[in-house]
């Protein structure tokens, strides 16, 4: 079992930023891939960002490539989600998740685990 927890989300301008952080505790957390996934009301869990288990490669969505960055620290159990130039299309919770492997990282059902979210509203 992984417990995810999120949080530094908030209320932020557009062309704010925010830094997001999950802290993990569990099993051994360099064991999983990691990803960051929103949701808005009505609409399905959106892929944002995905990092392998050792960190050395990630992947984005194209809707915040330039813009985002994920990191993660093993020696802290904790992923990060670096968010720049926030535009108000940026609202929604955010959650991160774990899964053992890096492949198929953009697919929400393939995470074994999940925070709870942290709301990021970006106000226009």
């Amino acid at each position: 079992q992984v417990q995810l927890v999120e949080s530094g989300g908030g209320l932020v301008q557009a062309g704010g930023s925010l830094r997001l952080s999950c802290a993990a505790s569990g099993r051994p957390f360099s064991s999983y891939a990691l990803g960051w996934f929103r949701q808005t009301p009505g609409k399905e869990r959106e892929f944002v960002a995905g990092i392998s288990l050792s960190g050395g490669t990630t992947d984005y969505a194209d809707s915040v490539k330039g813009r985002f960055m994920i990191s993660r620290d093993n020696a802290k159990n904790t992923v990060y989600l670096q968010m720049n130039n926030l535009k108000p299309e940026d609202t929604a919770v955010y959650y991160c998740a774990a899964k053992q492997r890096f492949r198929d990282r953009s697919v929400s059902y393939m995470y074994d685990y999940w925070g709870r979210g942290t709301q990021v509203t970006v106000s226009s």
